[in-house]
């Protein structure tokens, strides 16, 4: 289970209605809505400034908060909705959903690297990429892995590591119905130049004409 499920801070929004909505937003706050889950929706207000900075950080339709609204018990949301402003492309309302152990969502999982210490390609001076830090799977609430690991000993310079190569939890699954790579081993910067630089001279030698070819030429004129 993922140990850092951010706490959402919201209060009770006393009144409904365009007229508690405007009262909110002149207060410094944005209105929402929480629902299903088998319960009544909850109107709530949240800080502008703190949903503003926790809308800029990005993902936010995909993280999974703990909610705790006084006078209600903690409840796991996502974010369902934002509304914004048309102009000036500020947060006016958000929804969240209830969610139940059951309920499955897509979230951004960290990958963790296994293996470096006897990577092939690693000990002979490769670099490790991480082309995919974290990836999109699909959870249930009640079993959110905290990091997926890819296992990357056997692996060579210019060789990869995919999204098969990762133990993925039961339930889990991707989000990307295809094979994608993860992680790939690429030669240092300078054993690259080096891999051109012989590349360019075997290419050259091959547009000099041999000894043969130059009399051959000279017969003809």
């Amino acid at each position: 289970m993922a140990g850092e499920i951010p706490d959402l801070e919201a209060q009770v929004r006393t009144g409904t209605g365009k007229g508690a909505a405007r009262q909110a937003r002149r207060d410094g706050m944005v209105p929402g809505i929480v629902f299903g889950g088998d319960k009544d929706p909850l109107p709530i207000n949240i800080p502008f400034n703190k949903l503003l900075t926790m809308l800029r950080a990005g993902r936010f339709k995909s993280t999974l908060f703990n909610m705790k609204v006084d006078g209600h018990e903690d409840v796991r949301v996502i974010c369902r909705d934002v509304q914004r402003h048309v102009v000036k492309d500020l947060p006016t309302h958000v929804d969240f959903m209830r969610l139940k152990r059951t309920t499955k969502i897509n979230l951004f999982i960290n990958v963790e690297v296994a293996g470096a210490d006897n990577c092939p390609g690693l000990r002979k001076g490769g670099v490790l990429t991480m082309v995919r830090p974290e990836i999109e799977l699909v959870v249930t609430a009640a079993d959110i892995p905290e990091s997926v690991t890819v296992d990357i000993s056997g692996l060579e310079i210019g060789d990869s590591a995919t999204i098969k190569n990762v133990d993925l939890p039961a339930g889990a699954k991707p989000t990307i119905d295809r094979d994608f790579v993860i992680a790939q081993v690429s030669a240092p910067s300078g054993l690259a130049s080096q891999s051109d630089d012989e590349d360019e001279e075997e290419v050259a030698a091959d547009e000099v004409p041999t000894t043969d070819e130059s009399e051959e030429g000279g017969a003809e004129e």
